[in-house]
């Protein structure tokens, strides 16, 4: 299975995954052969799979978290049956029959939407400077996660408010920005991070151990604090009660729509894939971008 793992790792970065993206995936995996006690994996079927949802359950994992593995696993066998391992797909049944997300990708769930008087007291009740930062800047640039824990000191530009993220698959656009609010809490941070970088390392955001701080940790963090405010219930099932990082970004564009931002311009923000021939054609000016960004941006008053 080691072999089966190595090589699959290595063609998710040749397929443009990033860095932190193939070392979740191994985490998953590992967790996944440990599962299986020197069982093959060819060999898994339904019952397996089932069993590793108990397993995970026994771990208490959230039920966010055990989607999450089965998308890794799923991903897993799909290029298994790629490679000629595998005449089939095990996990797709198994997601459908007990993950229901799966069935319509989170996209038929209304996810949560706080106000922006509740952003205000999400990052103003939290205490740590670092995680205030980690939240403002979610809520203030609609950046995914991933995009989050990849930034180095060098990717923010202090003076013109902006940020330079690095290249992904996913997004077009790799400029954003965000507003003195951000700014201040940034310089703060930073004023922290010197006294924790003892590994003098070149990423933006650190964790404990003075690592970079990687996706769990962004969850986590986010998860818990608006466990605190009242804006997260992890008893319940359903997803309007949950409070995650990308309910931020979902907070971002939506509250600068509301504002009276352009379609477009929000689209751009985003790093929507420019798909239509409108897109492919109408280039916007970043000075512009900025403008409508910083009259539109809601303020937290941090």
């Amino acid at each position: 299975m080691d072999r089966l793992i190595k090589d699959f790792l290595e063609d998710l970065g040749l397929s443009g995954k990033t860095r932190i993206t193939v070392l979740h995936y191994g985490y998953c995996l590992k967790n996944f052969k440990t599962y299986l006690e020197g069982r093959s994996p060819l060999d898994v079927d339904k019952d397996a799979l089932r069993g590793f949802i108990g397993y995970l359950k026994a771990q208490d994992k959230a039920q966010k978290t055990i989607e999450n593995y089965f998308s890794v696993l799923s991903s897993f066998y799909e290029y298994l049956v790629y490679e000629g391992h595998a005449s089939a797909n095990p996990v797709v049944a198994v997601r459908k029959r007990y993950l229901k997300r799966y069935k319509d990708n989170d996209d038929g769930q209304a996810r949560q939407l706080i106000s922006v008087e509740d952003m205000a007291r999400l990052v103003n009740s939290t205490l740590s400077i670092r995680d205030k930062a980690v939240i403002t800047l979610l809520a203030k640039t609609g950046i995914r996660r991933h995009e989050l824990v990849e930034l180095d000191l060098a990717d923010v530009d202090l003076i013109e408010n902006k940020i330079r993220l690095k290249p992904t698959a996913k997004r077009t656009n790799r400029t954003v920005f965000f507003d003195d609010e951000a700014a201040y809490l940034l310089r703060r941070w930073l004023k922290v991070r010197e006294g924790v970088n003892k590994k003098h390392l070149q990423a933006l955001f650190l964790n404990a151990e003075g690592e970079r701080l990687n996706r769990s940790g962004v969850y986590n963090l986010v998860v818990d604090a608006a466990r605190r405010a009242g804006l997260h219930n992890p008893e319940s099932d359903r997803l309007e009660d949950h409070f995650g990082p990308h309910c931020c970004r979902h907070w971002f564009c939506t509250h600068l729509f509301r504002a009276g931002m352009r379609r477009e311009y929000i689209k751009e923000l985003r790093g929507d894939s420019r798909t239509e021939a409108f897109d492919l054609y109408n280039h916007i000016d970043l000075k512009e971008l900025k403008e409508a960004y910083l009259a539109c941006i809601p303020q937290l008053g941090v």
